[in-house]
């Protein structure tokens, strides 16, 4: 058997009130919520792919500034690893008639507190993670990545 991660990029993006950019979703039989996020396709970077995946998921053109950190889980329940790329940037504008990827529920807004009331319904611990590490100033410039 080869192994293989997902390789999985995210996008956190805060409004001015302080709320961040989620959907709601249907993951593995449950409803929860999870940062705009998916996986990176053939011949895509990183950056045009997480742009991709907030346009889908939540109708809204992202546009990253900074990586707020890469990271490895493994998901013991589905014996799955993923790399997930974080990053960090603004939610430029909406186009509201755009219809959202199958089993995104909706878009929405949440600030830190409703996420913390919420911790049990998100998709995995990267969520969390990735909130409290971009609460503590985590930045990373985007010359980081570089594709050959």
């Amino acid at each position: 058997m080869v192994w293989k991660p997902h390789v999985t990029v995210a996008a956190l993006a805060q409004d001015d009130a302080g709320r961040f950019l989620f959907v709601e979703e249907r993951a593995d039989g449950r409803i929860v919520l999870n940062q705009p996020a998916g996986h990176l396709e053939p011949g895509e970077t990183l950056t045009d792919a997480v742009r991709r995946e907030t346009l889908e998921e939540t109708a809204w053109q992202f546009e990253p500034e900074a990586l707020v950190g890469i990271y490895r889980w493994h998901d013991l329940a589905n014996e799955k690893t993923f790399l997930r790329v974080t990053f960090t940037g603004r939610a430029v504008s909406h186009d509201p008639g755009r219809a959202l990827d199958d089993g995104i529920l909706r878009a929405l807004w949440l600030d830190e507190e409703a996420l913390r009331s919420e911790r049990e319904r998100l998709r995995s611990p990267l969520v969390w993670r990735c909130i409290e590490d971009f609460g503590t100033g985590r930045r990373f410039p985007l010359e980081l990545l570089q594709d050959l």
